[in-house]
């Protein structure tokens, strides 16, 4: 395999197309948007310039990198021959399912077709397609180039053949692949979301303020980043989405999400992305600062 298109070239797709790039594979990297292009290219080249700086890479490693990424705006000129496609547009199932139904009659029809949804059925996007057991899950952790988990996710009619070999590509990007089945939140987010809710919860009933709630988990519990602030780095309107996916799949109340990540998100405090969550990110992310609407 040699030839990968990415669809969407925000912070996930951007990082994708990084590793897929550094690994020595031809990147095509796809979205509407000419600017999120180049601010995708301004990303990937700001972060193999913090590669460089600690000699992680070369020069030379730097440049053909960003030589193996080219854009484009169409889906169907940027995926015309490859062999592997990794969608990471927005996590929406409308979206996702109209993407896969183009990319399934403009692709070739040996590709690959993968997701890197956090929650979404890979059986129910590859329903849209007339090739279900090409289709499956390869869900990358953020930031890509420093994570080294794959998710990958096999649909209910995934073949063998397709799993193994992105089982081994993903290898091949110094990547460690795990393989679970198509259940909602697959495992990554089963598990983690709850948690975050249950975060928020002891936040909404008072049970502790965000600094107490977060030096808890990190401290007691040897977590690298309190749930709150993995939440506001997610984004809070993410966390909703896969809490709202979860509580579909099961019928379980115990996976409602809390009233209070409800109203933050229709507010639009969804985190780093909007400068507050949490937490204020007006300043960067360096410094941890609770927000106004949390200080005591």
């Amino acid at each position: 395999m040699e030839k990968i298109a990415v669809i969407g070239s925000g912070t996930m797709g951007n990082g994708i197309a990084h590793v897929f790039a550094q690994n020595n594979f031809k990147v095509s990297l796809i979205d509407i948007s000419e600017s999120a292009l180049e601010k995708a290219i301004a990303t990937i080249t700001k972060n193999l310039d913090r590669q460089l700086k600690k000699e992680k890479i070369t020069v030379d490693e730097k440049e053909s990198t960003l030589n193996n990424i080219k854009t484009y705006t169409s889906i169907q000129e940027g995926v015309y021959d490859a062999e592997l496609v990794v969608e990471a547009a927005t996590e929406n199932l409308d979206l996702k399912l109209k993407i896969f139904e183009e990319l399934d009659d403009v692709c070739n029809e040996d590709a690959i077709l993968a997701t890197n949804t956090s929650s979404i059925s890979i059986t129910k996007i590859a329903s849209v397609t007339k090739r279900p057991e090409k289709v499956i899950g390869m869900h990358f952790m953020n930031p890509v180039p420093i994570m080294k988990l794959v998710e990958i996710i096999r649909g209910y009619s995934t073949s063998d053949e397709v799993t193994n070999i992105i089982m081994e590509t993903s290898k091949q990007l110094s990547k460690v692949p795990v393989e679970v089945n198509d259940y909602p939140g697959f495992v990554a987010n089963r598990i983690l979301m709850p948690m975050i809710n249950e975060a928020i919860y002891s936040l909404y009933e008072g049970v502790a303020g965000v600094e107490e709630i977060d030096t808890v988990m990190k401290l007691g519990m040897a977590h690298p980043m309190g749930p709150l602030q993995l939440a506001d780095f997610i984004g809070l309107d993410v966390c909703l989405s896969i809490l709202k996916v979860l509580h579909d799949g099961f019928g379980n109340p115990k996976y409602a999400p809390c009233p209070l990540l409800v109203n933050m998100v229709t507010a639009g405090k969804l985190g780093v992305k909007s400068g507050e969550g949490f937490y204020s990110w007006s300043h960067g992310t360096k410094e941890l600062i609770v927000a106004d609407s949390f200080k005591k």
